[in-house]
């Protein structure tokens, strides 16, 4: 058996030298090497940025959605959306485990990867069910686990699609529960949605009564359907490109102070400068949304003379899985929610 580097760059063809992730193609070839995991795959979560750009490519439709996705890992040998970068997560049962393999997974174990779906490699046999409202995909297929890769065997109290959808996200309330301190201001933009809920639900545990947080949704309906979960101090939907009109109406709401930790949730382009106007000098700004550009948050900030702590989206901070699942044990409300939106 051929033995592999920890980081998969051995499953790297071009171009050479780089990691996985990163990589234009790489070896998706599914017999493992001495430190990799065969998972035999059941369900593709994809990233809300990169399925929002697919389905509009298709115009909605089904078939044309699953041509896309094959193409993308029949060229790449991985699901890395060319246009957007990002992945997304898959659950599936452990085949095989190399001898070198250092680990506590057992064949036949049911995981989550919580690694991208953008430096791993996958094969897809068949797309048997697509579900575009919660950007789930139901594949016979398989894929390969990197030794550095983490995961979380699925928990036997919640659904499996359940937990999926919360793990793709898990690394958003765990950032806010890091970022977010006692008597904070925090906004948290595309609060509506599923990663947005997660965040204000810690952010609200950890500002505390003295704190303050301030939902923005990009509808009336995904707004009231956060207001109806009572995880938020304030409530208002809005135009998330629309920086200034956020500026006006964070600023009326904090008596000019605006807000100590601002998280932007959202999965459309332009919306780095009205997380960056909204924030104080010297405060946070956490870019979950995969559709964030650098430069323009870089640049913007410098524009308009704002020193602000700017964080890119790392979908992982230590201990994320299980903060993510806590939510929903902790929770009723957002359980039920969700168990109806994405179970």
């Amino acid at each position: 058996m051929k033995k592999g580097s920890p980081f998969g760059t051995h499953r790297v063809i071009s171009p050479k030298g780089v990691l996985p992730q990163p990589a234009d193609i790489i070896d998706n070839t599914m017999e493992i090497y001495d430190n990799e995991v065969l998972i035999d795959v059941h369900t593709l979560n994809v990233d809300s940025a990169s399925f929002t750009q697919i389905e509009k490519q298709a115009d909605g439709n089904i078939e044309e959605i699953k041509k896309i996705m094959k193409g993308i890992v029949a060229k790449a040998g991985k699901h890395k959306n060319p246009v957007t970068g990002s992945g997304g997560m898959l659950i599936g049962t452990v085949k095989e485990i190399g001898p070198a393999y250092v680990g506590d997974l057992k064949v036949g174990d049911k995981i989550a990867t919580l690694v991208s779906l953008s430096l791993t490699p996958l094969v897809i046999e068949e797309i048997l069910a697509v579900r575009p409202d919660i950007d789930q995909v139901d594949i016979k297929g398989q894929a390969i686990l990197f030794q550095s890769g983490i995961y979380a065997k699925l928990p036997k109290d919640l659904p499996e699609t359940l937990a999926l959808s919360v793990l793709d996200v898990a690394g958003a309330p765990a950032q806010a529960a890091k970022l977010v301190k006692p008597g904070d201001t925090v906004v948290v933009i595309g609060g509506g949605g599923k990663s947005g809920i997660l965040c204000l639900y810690e952010a609200k545990k950890r500002a505390g009564v003295t704190g303050k947080v301030i939902c923005i949704g990009g509808s009336v309906k995904s707004t009231d359907r956060a207001r109806s979960l009572n995880i938020a101090d304030e409530y208002f939907a809005a135009d998330a490109t629309d920086a200034v009109g956020i500026y006006e109406k964070i600023s009326a709401l904090t008596n000019g102070e605006l807000a100590d930790v601002v998280i932007n949730c959202v999965n459309i382009d332009n919306t780095e400068m009205a997380s960056i106007l909204a924030c104080k000098d010297d405060g946070t700004v956490y870019f979950f949304s995969m559709a964030t550009s650098f430069t323009k948050a870089a640049l913007g900030a410098e524009g308009v003379g704002k020193d602000v702590n700017m964080i890119v989206g790392n979908g992982y901070t230590k201990g994320h899985a299980e903060i993510a699942l806590q939510v929903l044990r902790e929770s009723p409300a957002i359980k039920e929610l969700f168990s109806k939106m994405y179970s």
